[in-house]
């Protein structure tokens, strides 16, 4: 109920904030997403069946092919119905294709909220809390979607906390899937996967590699084949304005290219190799962790199970009975330490993007932002409260028009470690959250 509620109220905000929010303003102008017209030209050519001219001007498009191809109903709609995508302007001050892209852009964002409140329940975070959760999960969205049109940045970070979700509940196919679903999306989701893969035994990561790269590897290679130069610059170079964005620290040190532009591409390469030094640092931790866990369960006398919840007699016979399939549906989930303790990981692994990055866009900072936010619901009220007040102000002071490092940048750093120390401290919960059907583990 809570996400669904608040998927609501961000489509409606969202919807006003850039239509009738700048016309009652006395503005003439709606206050549209630019960003999100350039992969919505990409879409419909996908639909047109032009891959080759998916990375080729006006799109713009510098990451993976996924980011389009979520767009593709929407984009449908618009050919068929022959909207014009006319970059909004003077020329175009209402235009009519943002009454159709913009609900639908906004809810596809919207993924990452019933995510966190999926992993919320698994943690054992109370009723009210999680209420709290996906108003504050919310409130934030509106940078990404409504503010900057990135949908693929919320697609991508949902898909990632749903593969967490399901390597905590011992189902590594579809979290490998899962995985390789949000890195085409968007690749920066790559800075959490190599902390999904120091959680898991050593003989399970090259399947868990490999479902993680088939997607993008496939939809790579199809851009590339139809058009090898544009696909290979917009996703190796990754270029980027310090002019019209904002300049960081490591800016003077990225490589200049034509334009006043800079390449990202080689330290976005560079963050994925500390964001694995990470995972190396901490996997004995987690493994050790994760076995004393599964010890103590597997001790554990095993719950009745209710009757909703009782598998098929020959299914039963065949895995020892009833009471065997319960302690092993225990036995093989993640205990809720862990799972916190691998979310605020992967918070800080997001994060790395926003501390590194040469040029770093307002709507960066919300990926560490919305996953931090889920451990700090397993903490008390003063602490989830605290998180979600600087969750927002870490949000509108990224809309500032400062283009000092010192004055932009740096307090957005500052935030977010803030943020990752308000997220930090998980304590143990008794709560458990029982399968709603039961689990097929495979170990």
């Amino acid at each position: 109920m809570f996400p669904l509620l608040a998927s609501i109220g961000l489509i409606v905000v969202g919807m006003f904030t850039t239509t009738l929010g700048p016309t009652m303003s006395g503005k003439a102008e709606w206050a549209l997403p630019y960003d999100l017209w350039g992969t919505l030209i990409a879409a419909v050519r996908l639909v047109h069946g032009n891959v080759g001219g998916l990375y080729t001007q006006p799109t713009g498009l510098v990451s993976l092919p996924g980011a389009a191809i979520i767009l593709l109903p929407c984009a449908a709609v618009i050919t068929a119905t022959g909207l014009s995508l006319e970059i909004p302007g003077p020329q175009n001050l209402h235009p009519p294709v943002w009454l159709l892209a913009g609900p639908y852009q906004m809810a596809l964002c919207c993924v990452t909220l019933f995510a966190a409140d999926a992993l919320a329940e698994q943690l054992g975070v109370t009723r009210w809390k999680r209420g709290l959760l996906a108003v504050a999960s919310a409130g934030i969205l509106w940078n990404v979607s409504a503010r900057w049109g990135h949908p693929e940045d919320a697609v991508a970070v949902g898909l990632l906390l749903y593969s967490v979700l399901a390597l905590s509940r011992s189902r590594t196919a579809l979290g490998g899937w899962l995985a390789g679903a949000a890195i085409c999306v968007q690749p920066l989701v790559l800075l959490a996967v190599p902390l999904l893969l120091a959680v898991l035994p050593w003989r399970r990561m090259p399947l868990f590699l490999l479902r993680s790269a088939v997607p993008s590897t496939v939809l790579l290679g199809a851009a590339a084949l139809a058009n090898w130069q544009a696909t290979y610059t917009a996703t190796t170079s990754q270029p980027d304005s310090p002019v019209i964005n904002h300049p960081t620290a490591w800016t003077s040190l990225a490589p200049h290219m034509a334009g006043s532009n800079v390449a990202a591409g080689p330290a976005r390469l560079a963050t994925i190799v500390l964001a694995c030094c990470c995972a190396l640092a901490v996997r004995r931790h987690w493994l050790a962790q994760l076995d004393a866990a599964r010890t103590a369960d597997a001790a554990e006398p095993a719950e009745p199970a209710e009757p909703a919840e009782m598998a098929e007699p020959a299914e039963m016979a065949a895995n020892g009975g009833p009471q065997a399939a319960g302690t092993a549906q225990r036995a093989y989930w993640w205990p809720p330490a862990l799972l916190a303790d691998v979310l605020w990981w992967a918070a800080l692994a997001l994060a790395l993007r926003s501390f590194f990055e040469p040029v770093m866009v307002s709507y960066y900072p919300w990926p560490p932002l919305a996953v931090a936010l889920i451990p700090a619901a397993t903490l008390s009220w003063p602490r989830l409260v605290t998180a979600s007040v600087v969750a927002g102000l870490i949000t509108a002071a990224a809309q500032g028009p400062s283009h000092s490092p010192w004055i932009w940048w740096a307090p957005l750093v500052a935030g977010l470690v803030i943020m990752l120390a308000l997220a930090r401290g998980w304590r143990a919960s008794k709560a458990r959250v029982r399968p709603r059907e039961p689990l097929q583990v495979s170990y």
